[in-house]
């Protein structure tokens, strides 16, 4: 009976403090991809209104990339965390904005930690 009754307490007691800490981790992980996409976005749309001013067939191939990756940012799953795809897409996001960087010839690098967020150029 002692072991059924510390059994249940034990369960009870771990299950909320495992509910508080997946909620810690899901909203630091949140805030993380919610400072990454936000970077990218910026970046794009300074860049595309840098090469607006410029309508070369070199600066009309760049400014079609960064539409499309400030599409893609814009139709990114934000407030659905049950997404099933989510990790999916924002792989992608990395690559095109890994591309559009290829094309400007800039060498980034992307930091995304604990510590400190930073884009360097």
């Amino acid at each position: 009976r002692f072991h059924g009754e510390g059994f249940q307490e034990g369960f009870a007691e771990g299950s909320q403090a495992g509910m508080a800490e997946g909620r810690r981790y899901g909203a630091l992980q949140g805030a993380r991809m919610g400072s990454e996409i936000g970077c990218y976005l910026g970046f794009a749309l300074m860049w595309h209104c840098l090469l607006q001013k410029c309508t070369d067939e070199k600066n009309s191939k760049k400014i079609r990339a960064l539409d499309s990756l400030i599409g893609m940012i814009q139709k990114f799953p934000y407030e659905d965390p049950t997404y099933d795809k989510l990790q999916e897409d924002l792989e992608k996001v990395r690559g095109k904005f890994k591309q559009v960087c290829s094309m400007l010839n800039i060498q980034s690098d992307c930091r995304f930690g604990t510590e400190r967020s930073s884009l360097t150029f």
